[in-house]
């Protein structure tokens, strides 16, 4: 068997924890996939996974290989991407991450977009909110919304990211219009899990203030909040990409206008300068491009 395939193949075993995931992902069946990690192991003359009824970890001799398949395959990949024809078409495949809420909204299309002018790349596109290990995930660019991103990535700014605060206008009329900061205390409030749960910070010229909030509905998404908010379920922070539509046809409506919320940054982030490649240089420079003229 093709010891590069088998490489391949227990990688992302490793990664998903699942055989059946694994067959899922590559298209291939569950016996072929037990079969590529057989065939490594017998080659190796070691036990690389320990397999339970739940659960697959690896061993130490795993690990090990581990290692040494990533090296192995992002070498292979480096040199399918170098191998590029004189006609300069872009190959091979570009692993990208980015939040649920802003693949759905910005990224899905300008990824479609740039495999338009680029027939011959491929792209694998992975919507998570959970922070990977780009080396170990094999990820060659990750979209990132932060005040201040990992320090032990190469970070470029695509955009400015700002927010508004919403409410839908049945919301509004049910329960009144804050007009203060201060109100927002006596409001179903729909927030992130992961921060600024229970305290906004808003602010207005001079003006700054950090207004404790009652949390009726919390999640890690924010498309869940919008949905939320669309159906009458309280006010939420959004991001101007997902609330941009709803408020020019009126399903939303935007609450304290005249107070500013924390702006961040839409970053991508990637693991280091050298060897970048030609697809992954390619589409930094396209998404700057295309999000430069995005009205934020």
């Amino acid at each position: 068997m093709d010891r590069l395939t088998a490489m391949q193949v227990f990688a992302e075993v490793a990664s998903s924890g699942s055989f059946s995931a694994t067959a899922d992902k590559l298209d291939m069946s569950r016996a072929m996939v037990t079969r590529y990690v057989g065939a490594l192991e017998q080659w190796l003359g070691a036990r690389l996974l320990q397999r339970t009824t739940r659960r697959v970890t690896l061993t130490d001799a795993g690990e090990n290989c581990l290692r040494r398949s990533q090296q192995m395959l992002a070498l292979m990949e480096n040199v399918e991407e170098e191998a590029v024809s004189h006609d300069g078409a872009l190959r091979g495949l570009l692993r990208i991450t980015s939040s649920s809420s802003f693949v759905y909204a910005q990224l899905a299309a300008a990824v479609a977009d740039f495999l338009t002018l680029h027939p011959q790349l491929k792209v694998d596109l992975h919507a998570s909110e959970g922070a990977l290990n780009l080396v170990e995930a094999r990820i060659d660019l990750a979209i990132r919304i932060s005040a201040e991103p990992d320090p032990s990535l190469i970070g470029r700014a695509l955009a400015p990211c700002t927010s508004v605060l919403v409410a839908s206008p049945a919301y509004l009329a049910e329960h009144g219009v804050p007009q203060l900061p201060a109100d927002l205390a006596n409001h179903r409030c729909l927030s992130y899990a992961n921060f600024g749960k229970s305290v906004w910070q808003l602010s207005r010229g001079d003006e700054h203030c950090q207004v404790g909030v009652s949390s009726h509905l919390s999640s890690n998404e924010a498309t869940v909040l919008l949905c939320a908010a669309l159906a009458g379920g309280g006010m939420a922070l959004q991001p101007t990409y997902l609330a941009n539509p709803h408020l020019a046809n009126g399903s939303l409506l935007a609450v304290l206008p005249d107070w500013q919320l924390p702006e961040l940054t839409i970053y991508a982030l990637y693991p280091s300068r050298k060897h970048l490649s030609p697809a992954v240089r390619a589409m930094l420079d396209f998404l700057v491009e295309r999000f430069a003229s995005v009205p934020w």
